[in-house]
């Protein structure tokens, strides 16, 4: 498999807040968690609602607010919880920056 990301990602557990519209058009508000970070996205877990690729989701995270395009979503098959890869949209910050690496956050600039 070829790895695409332009940067790395940590490792690290993280609750958050994400909001928007879920597939049926309804609003929704959830806590959810991440696994793994970089300075342009993150892998949620535990979102209750139904998402699709292109969906625009925000997420708070320590009072910082931020707008990610979903790029994949995973459905488990042994619950009702979904895994999804997010990726930030350009004219947002992104809400966990301090928690990266600086080489890391160097790289990210470097890519672009």
């Amino acid at each position: 498999m070829v790895e695409r990301r332009h940067e790395s990602r940590i490792q690290v557990d993280l609750p958050l807040s994400v909001w928007g519209i879920e597939t049926r058009g309804e609003t929704f508000l959830q806590k959810a968690r991440t696994s793994d970070i970089s300075r342009s996205g993150a892998l949620l877990s535990e979102i209750d609602v139904a998402l699709r690729s292109g969906d625009v989701i925000g997420v708070l995270y320590a009072g910082k607010k931020a707008r990610f395009r979903v790029a994949w979503v995973r459905y488990s098959e042994t619950e009702p919880k979904v895994m999804a890869a997010i990726r930030l949209l350009e004219e947002d910050e992104c809400p966990w920056e301090d928690l990266l690496p600086k080489e890391a956050k160097y790289r990210a600039a470097d890519a672009n």
